[in-house]
């Protein structure tokens, strides 16, 4: 028998002035179907459609069963958050920072970062609801994604191993408990996705490098010239004297930046052969006078194959001098601890002497190089020492109050910044701002420890302070603001309001002050929450 439902969708289609309604009946209808009124055929067809699609609703079959259930996500032991830190959460993943009383704040998905990484601090697990929406956050900003997935926890991985969308939490380094690599495990090694094997590697490194060693060696012949330099990075982790024979064999490599990756960690390696090799090039390119006042160069005349293996590129990919390059390449690749011993001077005395040359000891030429090379290795050895002296004292104001000039330093201050203790770090910025003020402090800033220290907040509050007195407009510090509202220290909340306070209303700087201290009230509760 025809199918009534079809009978009605094609006289729907078609009209009924081309089709006519099915006719009634009486033997097989329903009494309500006999009761339509075919009168009216645009009618009656609803009326039909109507009672047609209960009858099919009521006689459906249920359906064939499909996959089992899944096993349950795994017991997270950690204790759930607090409920007002919750509603935090939820507030954070789904503001754009405006409406709801937050107007007045900062991009409030901004505070993200921060309120995760407290969170995870403190051993909290997120309410289960929340978590496909953390997971959505991570899955947009890759920068969340390791505290996000630490915090998101057992839960997130079992939702991520059913959501497509969700599959980079797979491939985090988060250092979960769910996380870390088996070193008996290399299922994943042999079939994973690329970014799955590194993952992977990374966190054997983590906790057996010398296993994770013998992985990366099993497959190393087979690997892509771009794959291996990826997994060159991940033996960072765990990198010791152990890795050399290895890393030597890799300055042989094929690819070029494969084998000045390979380069690259053994000189982070003081004790290595190619520490040594350099540090022979680097006595024959810097010597102490006999008489004790100066240093004399002579930069190197060549790279032959040996230094071409050992990571010099024969040209600079700057189109910098050939000499000065092969100079500063072996310079910076030789460990720090031999000049001390070769001349007995420590880092402060070496860099108060004159540079001259070898053949022209009044030409200083190479001075700026040598510090540059010294600056390089500071911060590829992690030498606090060297950074310390390298950066100078921690500048003063000048004697007769005239506006001093910054410190000129060879080699990028932030970087050299990033080797010293978090605290000496701010002491430093702290300095520098009070003294030069905000104009050439973002990087400086950028290197500190979040939120800042008290003094170095006090820093820049005060320096706010002097920008607005001067007539500057807010935006000519839009970087350092935007970073003031999520390192400056909430303690200096009421600072910030007194500011807005004593601006002239309806100006720039009162509305920039206003929401500020809005913004730092915000995470002063926001971290409270999390009991931090």
């Amino acid at each position: 028998m025809p199918d009534p439902w079809e009978s009605l969708h094609t006289t729907a289609l078609l009209g009924t002035d081309r089709r006519p309604l099915p006719p009634s009946d009486p033997a097989g209808d329903s009494p309500a179907h006999q009761a339509v009124d075919r009168t009216d055929p645009a009618t009656a067809l609803l009326e039909l459609a109507a009672l047609e699609t209960v009858r099919r609703r009521a006689g459906a079959l249920p359906a064939p069963a499909g996959e089992p259930l899944p096993d349950p996500a795994p017991e997270d032991g950690r204790p759930e958050l607090p409920a007002p830190a919750a509603r935090r959460l939820s507030l954070l993943l789904g503001t754009r920072g405006s409406g709801g009383g937050t107007a007045t704040l900062a991009n409030l998905t901004e505070l993200l970062p921060q309120w995760l990484l407290t969170a995870r601090a403190r051993g909290h697990r997120p309410p289960a609801a929340l978590v496909p929406a953390l997971l959505d956050a991570a899955r947009a900003r890759s920068e969340l994604r390791p505290d996000a997935v630490a915090l998101a926890g057992p839960l997130g991985r079992w939702l991520a191993a059913r959501n497509p969308d969700w599959r980079f939490v797979l491939r985090t380094t988060a250092g979960t408990p769910a996380g870390p690599a088996a070193p008996g495990d290399d299922h994943l090694w042999h079939e994973g996705l690329f970014a799955e094997r590194v993952t992977h590697l990374t966190l054997l490194r983590r906790t057996d490098p010398a296993a994770g060693l013998a992985l990366l060696r099993s497959t190393w012949p087979t690997e892509r010239a771009e794959d291996r330099l990826l997994f060159l990075d991940a033996l960072q982790e765990g990198l010791s004297l152990a890795d050399e024979p290895f890393l030597e064999e890799a300055l042989g490599d094929r690819s070029k930046n494969v084998r000045a990756t390979a380069a690259e960690l053994l000189s982070t390696l003081p004790g290595s052969t190619l520490a040594g090799r350099m540090a022979e090039r680097a006595r024959a390119a810097v010597r102490l006078a006999d008489r004790g006042t100066h240093l004399l160069v002579t930069p190197p005349a060549a790279c032959d194959p040996a230094m071409q293996r050992d990571g010099i590129p024969l040209k600079s990919p700057t189109g910098r001098g050939e000499r000065a390059w092969w100079f500063g390449e072996v310079i910076a690749a030789a460990p720090l601890a031999l000049w001390q011993a070769s001349t007995g001077l420590a880092p402060d005395r070496l860099l108060a002497l004159r540079v001259g040359d070898s053949i022209d000891e009044t030409n200083s030429s190479w001075a700026d190089d040598l510090r540059e090379a010294w600056a390089r290795a500071a911060v590829r050895q992690q030498d606090a020492d060297w950074a310390r002296a390298l950066l100078g004292p921690a500048p003063a104001p000048a004697p007769d109050h005239r506006r001093a000039r910054p410190p000129r330093t060879t080699g990028a201050p932030a970087k050299l910044l990033s080797v010293l203790p978090p605290a000496e770090r701010a002491a430093w910025t702290a300095a520098f701002i009070e003294v030069h003020g905000l104009g050439e402090a973002f990087q400086l800033l950028g290197a500190c420890a979040t939120p800042w220290t008290p003094p170095l907040s006090t820093a820049v509050v005060a320096a706010l302070a002097r920008a607005a007195a001067s007539g500057a407009y807010p935006w000519s510090h839009s970087g350092v603001l935007g970073m003031t509202e999520r390192a400056l220290a909430p303690e200096t909340a009421d600072a910030v309001e007194a500011l807005a306070a004593g601006t002239a209303p309806a100006t720039a700087w009162a509305e920039t002050f206003a929401r500020l201290a809005g913004t730092l009230r915000f995470r002063a509760a926001m971290l409270a929450e999390l009991g931090a």
